[in-house]
């Protein structure tokens, strides 16, 4: 790992993914890319990670596909025990990294915490999480407390013009066309 620049923790942090187990003896540890496109991850640098309070920089000294995996060589880390410490570790950059989207395009953190609203004024609660499903994403909306539903949570499918009306960035406001009841 890099020791040369002492790292600022980020501004707006973005998890791009998480170290998972280590491979072979040298010090390789596959990668999980929770990116679009999996090997998107690598565009990204420098990757932060937080160990024991502290953000570190990674510096990648390689990387590869390995069968369905993607595996990494840390820069200074060069053998499995080493490697193991950095097990589970989040791969972390500043959001400010990211290109901007177009269109009707949004990343799923600028989406968290918005208020999810019917067409008809009701109020289904806040965006807690997304989900990737294949064949569109999905919000999880937490439910307001005293949900006329009884609700604790809503799956709503994140279809632009079809169930998403329209998305206030600025008012962190989501208007779908979705039923209270489901």
């Amino acid at each position: 790992m890099s020791k040369q620049l002492k790292p600022v923790a980020p501004k707006q942090p973005i998890v791009l993914g998480k170290m998972g187990s280590t491979y072979g003896i040298r010090g390789w540890l596959r990668v999980f890319s929770s990116t679009e496109n999996a090997e998107s991850i690598f565009d990204y640098q420098p990757w932060l990670i937080q160990r024991s309070g502290q953000w570190q920089f990674v510096e990648l000294e390689d990387w590869k596909r390995h069968s369905q995996d993607l595996i990494i060589k840390v820069k200074g880390i060069d053998d499995r025990d080493a490697a193991n410490l950095l097990t589970n570790c989040e791969i972390v950059v500043d959001s400010e990294q990211l290109p901007p989207l177009e269109g009707d395009d949004y990343y799923w953190k600028d989406l968290m915490g918005c208020q999810v609203v019917t067409t008809s004024g009701y109020e289904l609660g806040k965006v807690i999480d997304m989900m990737e499903t294949g064949s569109n994403d999905v919000m999880v909306v937490r439910a307001n407390l005293k949900d006329a539903f009884g609700m604790k949570e809503r799956l709503v499918p994140f279809l632009h013009g079809q169930v998403i009306k329209k998305v206030d960035l600025t008012a962190r406001v989501i208007e779908a066309d979705w039923d209270p009841g489901f």
